[in-house]
């Protein structure tokens, strides 16, 4: 491997670029993953209720789609598509819908913790994030209905030990963590009946595409450079 090489790879995963399509398909998966966020985040400020009915469940798997064009690891896809049952679940307003599609989401996050693995982290970012929890649980906690207050919990607390590992994989990753986990806070402060943003559903959405987009690039950044490393040690 040339130093150009090795300087490539040890570039950070924040400074990479964004992984290229595969291809021409690639492109058009990607760029069908920016035209149905739009669709969805416009019918949200419109208060169209059928378009976000219709947008939402393509999300998921259009983004799931693109990252196996490049050919990503397969708990990147199982977190995505365990996202994708909680984002059809939550489009059912009722208790039970709530419950299980928190559940989806929690195994997504354990997919996202293993891929993460081992990777450094800042102590200091834990403890911030530590405190963020006990706050935001703390705060939450008399204002939720008594049967959810230890689900949300425990869910709150898988949400933010992922939000704090995802930043193992860099900084594109790590925001995609953060903005998850400022997502999941909106919809509990919903629940527990706090005043609320206008338009809290667009938020909550945005909050949420960007985290699940951010994570993913950011995932494939040090994946796709640690396969290119490989190819090009094997054609030396």
């Amino acid at each position: 491997m040339s130093d150009t090489d090795s300087r490539a790879f040890r570039t950070p995963s924040w400074a990479r670029p964004v992984p290229e399509g595969a291809g021409a398909a690639g492109r058009v998966l990607l760029g069908a993953f920016a035209v149905a966020t739009a669709l969805d985040l416009g019918s949200l400020l419109a208060g169209w209720h059928l378009g976000h009915v219709l947008a939402k469940p393509l999300l998921m798997p259009l983004l799931v789609a693109y990252v196996i064009a490049r050919r990503a690891p397969r708990l990147l896809i199982a977190a995505l598509l365990f996202g994708w049952g909680g984002d059809l679940a939550l489009l059912f307003d009722a208790d039970p819908a709530f419950l299980i599609g928190m559940g989806s989401f929690a195994a997504g996050h354990v997919c996202y913790l293993v891929l993460f693995g081992r990777g450094r982290t800042h102590p200091a970012l834990g403890g911030a994030y530590a405190l963020a929890l006990v706050g935001t649980v703390a705060l939450l906690w008399g204002d939720l209905p008594a049967d959810l207050r230890i689900p949300v919990a425990g869910y709150s607390l898988l949400l933010t030990a992922m939000a704090y590992r995802s930043s193992a994989l860099g900084l594109r990753a790590g925001l995609g963590g953060a903005l998850f986990l400022l997502s999941d806070t909106l919809i509990a402060t919903g629940v527990a009946d706090w005043p609320q943003l206008p338009r809290p559903d667009f938020w909550i959405m945005a909050t949420y595409v960007a985290a699940q987009y951010l994570l993913a690039t950011g995932a494939l950044a040090p994946t796709q450079a640690y396969r290119r490393t490989v190819i090009q040690d094997s054609t030396n």
